[in-house]
């Protein structure tokens, strides 16, 4: 019932990638593709105007680093807000608390917006909310949060929720 990407292979072609550098440049290419894939997949989204992109970076697991990412992108409020172009942090800070990143990490965090940063060090900073609002007016939004913790990343995709979204979802029968 969602849109969804697959990559399959027979073998049947008999096609061999005979050296490392074939084996590398094949997964470069695959994984380039389905990157793009991934974000039109969301961004496409039913009532969709904009694309959110969260990158995650300083945490103790690949697995703690892709659940917070993907948190962050799939929480209503964060949608929510990054539709009405309303910078709030707090939205962030709190979907992170639930994936419980741990007390450290919400204590020395960093979060950034459109490259503004808004929490430095777990704490808010002094934002100029409308220079802010004014960088969300385009269809792409990006988040990036800092944990301090550890050394693995990783990125999430997602679309705002908007209005649009209701009422096609509301009258889908």
């Amino acid at each position: 019932t969602n849109d969804a990407c697959f990559l399959l292979a027979s073998g049947q072609s008999k096609v061999e990638l005979a050296t490392d550098e074939d084996q590398k440049t094949f997964s470069q290419a695959v994984e380039s593709v389905a990157i793009e894939l991934a974000k039109a997949i969301a961004s496409d989204g039913e009532g969709a105007t904009k694309l959110i992109e969260v990158r995650l970076k300083g945490a103790d697991s690949l697995e703690i680093a892709r659940r917070a990412a993907r948190s962050v992108v799939m929480s209503p409020l964060v949608k929510c807000a990054v539709h009405g172009e309303d910078p709030n942090w707090g939205r962030v800070y709190s979907r992170l608390g639930v994936e419980q990143v741990g007390v450290e990490s919400l204590e020395t965090l960093d979060i950034f917006l459109q490259g503004e940063p808004m929490v430095r060090d777990g704490s808010p900073v002094s934002l100029d909310r409308e220079a802010l609002r004014a960088k969300m007016r385009t269809q792409k939004i990006v988040f990036e949060v800092d944990l301090k913790t550890g050394s693995e990343s990783a990125i999430a995709w997602g679309c705002d929720l908007s209005k649009k979204y209701i009422d096609i979802n509301a009258e889908y029968s």
